[in-house]
């Protein structure tokens, strides 16, 4: 069993930053790719970021790439989402996942892949 617990979440202005952390407890996360995604009143859960188990291979959704970056800290069983550039349309529940998936090359963008998730941490962004 593994367990995530996001925090960082808050209210920003448009313009504004936000880190987000999710710190894992029970198993450690070597072979897990870490994802984030969000989910806004009345939409279908969206992909957002992942990382590979190494670190090594990233990949972001459209609206984010340039704004957002994921990182890891396996020894920490840590993930990070930094969001710089914050917009309205970045409100949303955001959600840290772990995928068990051992590829240095293909990274999953889809829920159904991920075995575990975290509550979820909002974060609004005012206009």
């Amino acid at each position: 069993q593994v367990q995530l617990v996001e925090s960082g979440g808050g209210l920003v202005q448009a313009g504004g930053s936000l880190r987000l952390s999710c710190a894992a407890s029970g198993r450690t996360l070597s072979s897990y790719a870490m994802g984030w995604f969000r989910q806004a009143p009345g939409k279908e859960r969206e992909f957002v970021a992942v990382i590979s188990w190494s670190g090594r291979r990233t990949d972001y959704a459209d609206s984010v790439k340039g704004r957002f970056t994921i990182s890891r800290d396996n020894a920490k069983n840590t993930v990070w989402l930094q969001m710089n550039s914050l917009k309205p349309e970045d409100t949303a529940v955001y959600y840290c996942a772990a995928d068990f998936n051992p590829s240095t090359i293909v990274v999953n963008t889809t829920p159904v892949d991920y075995d575990y998730w975290g509550q979820g941490t909002q974060v609004t962004v005012s206009s």
